[in-house]
């Protein structure tokens, strides 16, 4: 694999222990993170997810999904 999206986001999760969309946005410049999970499900990567709430700086609610890197 290239130096590509994909692999900056395996690179995150093997160092992190996990990732969401905002973390590869704000930390990895990403903007389509489901694409390129969608691409690497495509090259025999493996996921599991958990859903997250939060509340946003507003006070609202906010759920949304970690991946987790299962196999490589």
């Amino acid at each position: 694999m290239r130096n590509t999206q994909r692999q900056k986001i395996v690179k995150y999760m093997q160092q992190f222990g996990s990732i969401t969309s905002w973390e590869a946005y704000k930390d990895l410049g990403i903007t389509q993170f489901a694409a390129r999970v969608k691409e690497l499900k495509q090259e025999g990567y493996t996921f599991k997810t958990r859903w997250e709430k939060r509340k946003n700086k507003e006070g609202k609610l906010v759920k949304f999904k970690r991946f987790y890197l299962v196999n490589e």
